[in-house]
């Protein structure tokens, strides 16, 4: 019987949690809180870490994982897009992959240069990132305002055009 109990209170309590999660950013409220990320020594990047989003700059965050073939092909269209709105908006490639247990800072590093990167990268092995901007899977691409306020989000395969317009969207917000 304490069993049952114990299990009904731990899910009443998650069920609590989740539902305060979801009330923290109401639909009133899309301003994202800043979070350190660890940047990695790679092509454009250096070791360290980075607030993301900075507050006063336009962002565009590109989470990715080095195992997903349509974050490798997007990969020439993120080189556009650093080309073409690099003095408008700061772009930042996040791999939310568990570094440390399935792949490691120097995985991500290789596979960084491999694929032709050449701004900032890092990782966020907590999630802290990844929940903060409610990234469900890889590609995901989340462009944010100067105010730190989400513009688009968008899982799955963007095109450089698309990115740019959308970068273009958030300097008029």
């Amino acid at each position: 019987m304490l069993r049952r109990e114990f299990l009904g209170g731990a899910v009443g309590l998650a069920v609590l949690g989740a539902g305060a999660m979801y009330v923290s950013r109401s639909p009133d409220d899309e301003t994202v809180q800043p979070v350190e990320v660890e940047t990695l020594d790679a092509p454009g990047s250096e070791a360290g870490t980075v607030e993301v989003p900075r507050r006063g700059e336009v962002t565009v965050v590109e989470f990715f994982a080095t195992w997903c073939t349509v974050c490798e092909g997007m990969m020439d269209d993120l080189n556009e897009v650093h080309d073409e709105v690099g003095d408008d908006a700061r772009l930042v490639s996040v791999s939310n992959e568990p570094v440390g247990h399935t792949v490691g800072r120097e995985d991500v590093s290789d596979w960084w240069r491999e694929n032709g990167g050449s701004w900032t990268v890092g990782v966020d092995p907590d999630l802290v990132l990844t929940e903060e901007l409610q990234a469900t899977g890889v590609p995901t691409t989340v462009v944010l305002d100067e105010n730190n306020e989400v513009v688009v989000s968008k899982t799955g395969r963007s095109t450089a055009e698309e990115i740019i317009e959308q970068v273009r969207e958030a300097k008029n917000a």
